[in-house]
């Protein structure tokens, strides 16, 4: 862990990523209130906002392939953090004038959500090439502990800026993040290898190459195993997703937009709790039974938040326990589960195959949320996070017959083509880094 802190572009990627990552919590409090208390919207207008912010997903397979075939990745992640600043300021200047509408919240979320996924398909192949094999879990835990303090303070600092500034206001700190964020990545160059040259015109060649790292994906036992159980969660929980937490909190426990922020963030320690110590755990009870535990524990607690209710102060802690524990759970699902992905996916395929990952696992999170908006206007939203807790609970039956439970350690992996690494002669001059 400490030789990690000595390579300063692990830092700097460190740095960029905790920096956005404290504006996207911001935003992830403002633009639901922008809906909700500017707009007035509706629970199922709120469900279409989280299903498109989602949606652009369903283009990762192709845009992992186009990905693939960048020779500058750390290029396309600086633009495309100037792109969601470009989007997100267009909020507060349209508050200015006085003209923002529901459409362009829609369409900030909609480009925001599309830049995002040309970033995430750009920065797995960058990860390891700056971090050697051995070092994946902690330097996974590592970016997720930034990832869960910033869900510590975030909410709050979102929830008072909506409350000091107004929400739209409140989204310009989003919107400085990632040019802080461009600016870091600006200065961390990192050694790229050429991408392979594609034969054959270039659609069929980036059609050729997306079913490519599909079909690793699905033919790979960990991959395949991993992808049916996050898709599974991940539809569940979206049936409850951030902006139905917020629409909850504000029409059922009536907290005010402090409140709120104050207490998601008081719950998301269980996130950084979570981070910290899955490196911990998964040396304890071997990496793919920490997945397994995550599996549960993430879902779970949404069936305590359903019996939130009474004083504000009371359902205002209801509420916070069990963020506490969808937290804790995320972070050992994720963590470990990243590293396992990371570890079994060759250099080659790297983008494609979290492209065709992300198509599935987080393109089912746009329909998660509109079946939501419709349970939630249905059933009610009570209803609904009984639903997520029972479904999401069963992603697990995925993984127990698969290998992933009864790998132990990243080092257990065959070494192969499907464990291939790159990151230590990319390391060069400074060293490989031990966990």
């Amino acid at each position: 862990m400490t030789s990690l802190w000595r390579d300063g572009r692990f830092v700097r990627y460190w740095a960029s990523s905790a920096v956005s990552q404290f504006g996207d919590r911001v935003s992830e409090v403002a633009v639901p209130l922008v809906a909700v208390t500017v707009l007035d919207a509706s629970a199922g207008q709120v469900a279409v906002l989280t299903a498109l912010a989602w949606a652009p997903n369903l283009l990762a397979l192709v845009l992992g392939a186009w990905v693939d075939g960048r020779a500058r990745k750390r290029r396309l992640l600086v633009l495309m953090d100037l792109v969601r600043a470009v989007v997100l300021l267009s909020l507060p200047v349209a508050h200015i004038w006085g003209h923002i509408t529901l459409g362009q919240l829609y369409a900030v979320v909609l480009l925001g959500g599309l830049a995002g996924v040309v970033a995430g398909c750009a920065w797995q192949p960058l990860f390891t090439r700056i971090v050697p094999r051995s070092s994946y879990v902690a330097a996974n835990s590592s970016f997720s502990a930034a990832r869960s303090a910033s869900f510590v303070a975030g909410p709050a600092i979102g929830g008072g800026l909506v409350q000091a500034l107004s929400a739209p206001v409140a989204v310009l700190a989003d919107a400085l993040s990632f040019v802080v964020s461009a600016l870091l990545l600006g200065r961390a160059p990192v050694d790229e290898p050429a991408p392979a040259a594609r034969s054959g015109t270039a659609g069929l060649a980036l059609l050729r190459d997306a079913r490519e790292g599909l079909l690793f994906v699905l033919r790979q036992p960990v991959l395949r195993a991993g992808l049916g159980c996050t898709t599974t969660i991940n539809f569940f929980t979206f049936l409850a997703g951030t902006g139905m937490v917020v629409l909850f909190a504000d029409r059922e426990l009536r907290l005010s937009p402090g409140a709120i922020g104050l207490t998601l963030g008081i719950g998301a320690t269980g996130s950084l709790l979570g981070a910290l110590t899955a490196p911990w755990l998964s040396r304890r009870i071997g990496v793919g039974r920490c997945v397994a535990v995550g599996a549960v524990l993430f879902p779970a607690p949404f069936a305590l938040a359903a019996v939130a209710g009474g004083p504000a102060w009371a359902g205002a802690l209801l509420l916070g326990a069990a963020q506490f524990l969808v937290g804790l759970g995320v972070m050992w699902f994720d963590v470990p589960l990243n590293s396992l992905q990371a570890a079994v996916t060759p250099d080659a395929l790297r983008s494609r195959v979290v492209g065709a990952y992300s198509t599935v696992n987080y393109g089912i999170r746009p329909l998660g949320a509109v079946v939501g908006g419709v349970l939630a206007t249905t059933v009610g939203l009570r209803t609904t996070f009984v639903v997520v807790a029972a479904g999401g609970v069963l992603s697990v039956l995925w993984l127990l017959p698969s290998p992933v439970p009864g790998i132990r350690r990243l080092a257990d992996l065959d070494d192969g083509p499907a464990a291939e690494r790159t990151a230590d002669t990319a390391h060069g001059e400074e060293g490989a880094h031990a966990a």
